[in-house]
């Protein structure tokens, strides 16, 4: 049984701090996998006691055995699809992509936070409030975002497109960073403070788009990642990052959470940029009457 449905068998015979520390191991599994009884504790707003106590009531031989059970999760999880294809398949096919996809939304959007939400609408825009500190960063925040260079695995290469293709539409000075990598370094090659570039990728990653990114970050940029993990080298290196759940009912991840990211994003940036992403998408609905390449 996974560590979720233990949690909901047990769930009213669970203390109020008990579940608190229930809601950290459901919702931030990663907290569980490589944190302490005092991380998760602390995260939870419980005692180191109520944790172990937690981990007992599920039917662990304590937090150590939780932890194990977790991270088994996990690495299942990070299976290949070659891999995962030959588990059983689920007897509603429909219904069990209905809930598992309603419920990496849920997850991906509800985990997202605030301030750092707004950070990233706020670069994407053009109006960056830059990591701090620095000259650099300064120089940013006065300049705000020239360029947003998209950039992408293989595997979220769609995404990555629509995102790019929909924000250009809100904003000039968009570039999607794909193709061959002697492309992107050229894309890459003046890239520097008050340019952004957004990156999206899962595990297993793609090398070269972390060593895009990476020299990206040296040249100061300001990286938003769109990731799966908050151990995920793209979040590691990110001004702002997120966190997509990307459980798949099948062999593969879901990148519906993704989606759902993005999305939410773009109507972010629309948002802040009202009156100038009106005009320019007024410009662009006439551009296509004029030359009639859409037809209903």
């Amino acid at each position: 049984m996974m560590v979720s449905a233990q949690i909901d068998a047990h769930l009213p015979r669970l203390t109020p701090a008990e579940r608190r520390v229930a809601a950290v191991v459901a919702d931030d599994p990663e907290a569980v996998a490589f944190g302490t009884v005092a991380d998760v504790a602390r995260r939870a707003g419980a005692s180191g006691a109520t944790v172990v106590r937690l981990s007992a009531k599920l039917g662990f031989d304590g937090f150590v055995d939780l932890q194990a059970a977790v991270r088994e999760e996990l690495a299942r999880r990070l299976r290949p699809a070659s891999e995962r294809i030959r588990r059983p398949a689920p007897g509603d096919v429909l219904g069990t992509a209905l809930a598992v996809e309603m419920g990496n939304v849920a997850a991906t959007l509800e985990g997202v936070d605030r301030g750092a939400f707004d950070n990233a609408v706020a670069l994407l825009s053009g109006a960056a409030s830059g990591r701090g500190g620095s000259a650099r960063s300064g120089a940013r925040e006065r300049r705000g975002s020239e360029r947003a260079l998209v950039l992408s695995g293989d595997a979220s290469s769609g995404i990555a497109s629509l995102f790019a293709g929909e924000l250009s539409m809100l904003r000039p000075n968009v570039v999607l960073a794909g193709g061959s990598e002697v492309r992107v370094a050229r894309l890459l090659a003046d890239v520097g403070p008050g340019d952004v570039v957004v990156t999206i990728d899962l595990a297993r990653y793609d090398r070269a788009v972390l060593d895009a990114a990476g020299r990206a970050a040296e040249r100061g940029a300001a990286l938003v990642a769109l990731t799966d993990s908050a151990l995920s080298p793209l979040a590691s290196a990110a001004t702002v990052s997120f966190t997509a759940s990307v459980t798949g009912p099948g062999p593969f991840d879901s990148h519906v959470g993704l989606l759902a990211l993005a999305n939410a994003l773009l109507t972010g940036v629309a948002a802040r940029l009202r009156t100038s992403a009106t005009d320019r998408l007024d410009r662009l609905e006439a551009a296509w009457r004029a030359t009639a390449v859409l037809t209903d």
